[in-house]
């Protein structure tokens, strides 16, 4: 069966920087986009970054030219580096993967 598994999330201070995996099993991984989402307390789940099969990327306005988001066909994993890293950005962040899937999500805490 399908499987998303986040890890990397933390506390860090604000300007640092995180890095994200999501480790996917059960599917073709190669084939497929990949998302990253975030739920911050008391609000809706939100789009963060997409990554097509091919490699094209999309990000929210709020994190373009801070986060890059990533993938390893070798690997099945989906990565997303954050940088210059603001307590708005304090949330849990999900993987999903289109078709409907979603892993359990890792806290990220940005805070001095």
């Amino acid at each position: 069966q399908v499987q998303l598994v986040e890890s990397g999330g933390g506390l860090v201070q604000p300007g640092g920087s995180l890095r994200l995996s999501c480790a996917a099993s059960g599917y073709i991984f190669s084939i497929y986009a990949m998302d990253w989402y975030r739920q911050a307390p008391g609000k809706q789940r939100e789009l963060v970054a997409a990554i097509t099969s091919g490699g094209n990327t999309n990000y929210a306005n709020s994190v373009k030219g801070r986060f890059t988001i990533s993938r390893d066909n070798a690997k099945s994993t989906v990565y997303l580096q954050m940088n210059s890293l603001k307590p708005e950005d304090t949330a849990v962040y999900y993987c999903h993967l289109p078709t409907g899937y979603w892993g359990q999500g890792t806290q990220v805490t940005v805070s001095s």
